[in-house]
This record gives C-alpha cells, sequence and structure tokens, in this order.
C-alpha cells in the first residue's frame, strides 16, 4: 500500500494539472466546483458517522492505558491516560469530524471571502480520501485487525519520514507513570 503523503502529492499533481484546463471564470463551473467539493464534504462526515455509530454499537469498554508524551510546546510533561477502547476511539473519530468543520471553513473563507476557486477545486478529493484512511474507519467499517499501526493508541504519522514518536503502552513506562502519580484521570 502506498504512503497517505505520497498519494496525496500525486493527487494535487493530476488536480493542478485538471486545473490548468478548467475555465474558474466561468458561473457554470464554479457551481460545478462547488456542488463537488461540498458533495465530497457531505460524504466525508457521512463516513465518519458510520464510523461513529459502529463504534458506539460495539461498546469496547476494555481499558486502555497509555502514557502520552510530553508535548514541549504546551510545556505539558508526559501523563498517564486511563480510558476504554470505544471512549479512545469516540475521540478520535470525534476529532476527524472536528478537522471537516476546520477544512470546510478554511475554503469557505478562501472561496467565499477572498474569492479563489483554484483550492476549493483542488480540496475536492481530499476529504473523501482522509475518511477512507482514517485508522477507525479501517478498523469499524473496513473491519481491520487493530495490529500493527492500527493499534491502539494510535501514533501520529512524522512529516518528515522518521519513525513517529507515539504513546508509551509497555507495562514498564505505564508502571512507572502511575507509581509517579501522572495523571491518571479516567474519561467516561
Amino acid at each position: 500500500m502506498l504512503n497517505p503523503q505520497i498519494t496525496n502529492l500525486l493527487i494535487m499533481l493530476v488536480m493542478m494539472q485538471l486545473a490548468r484546463r478548467v475555465d474558474m471564470e466561468d458561473e457554470t463551473n464554479i457551481m460545478y466546483i462547488r456542488t463537488a467539493y461540498v458533495a465530497s464534504v457531505a460524504l466525508s462526515w457521512f463516513i465518519y458517522q458510520l464510523a461513529r455509530r459502529a463504534i458506539v454499537t460495539k461498546n469496547d469498554l476494555t481499558t486502555l492505558k497509555y502514557v502520552k508524551p510530553a508535548n514541549p510546546m504546551k510545556g505539558e510533561a508526559e501523563q498517564l491516560e486511563v480510558t476504554t477502547v470505544r471512549d479512545y476511539d469516540l475521540v478520535e473519530i470525534d476529532g476527524a469530524i472536528k478537522s471537516i468543520y476546520t477544512g470546510l471553513a478554511m475554503m469557505g473563507f478562501m472561496h467565499l471571502y477572498l474569492k479563489y476557486t483554484n483550492p476549493l477545486f483542488m480540496q475536492m478529493i481530499s476529504p473523501i480520501k482522509s475518511a477512507l484512511e482514517h485508522n477507525e474507519v479501517k478498523i469499524h467499517l473496513f473491519g481491520a485487525v487493530p495490529v500493527g499501526d492500527l493499534k491502539r493508541p494510535f501514533s501520529a504519522p512524522s512529516m518528515f519520514g522518521a519513525k513517529p514518536q507515539g504513546p508509551k503502552t509497555d507495562k514498564k513506562s505505564v508502571e512507572a507513570a502511575e507509581r509517579a502519580g501522572q495523571g491518571g484521570d479516567k474519561r467516561e
């Protein structure tokens, strides 16, 4: 399977070539581009809602303990997280749904206020691609087994190809965080 970053690059190159051939000043073309973009956002939102429903239906209450890595940008130290698989999955899928709204707001600003149509055209495929590549969608809609890259908690992919620095799940790190009293707030 191809790396999502490589496929994003390929899609953008193809969309750039297609954008050269489309008259972005024609009102009819603009309406088609708006319709396609809104349809792609709606479809991605629907995919996430299906995954959310599957998570709630499964109701996996298995306890999940991990040590969240330190975030020096926010001045946060490592913190122990205790949650359930269901709650973890819901937080992940809700974050993906919020990212749809953020993208929609940015595209709305760029298109409606700044009058740019090209970014709208370029982003027609991205929401659906992101939804289909989301770990929760792979697990809950496509039946992928949560092992390897799909093992919870998920590691954030690195932009520069370095090994991602994700949450620590090994027994030694979790026990050390429990003894140190670092967090441990159970989310319900």
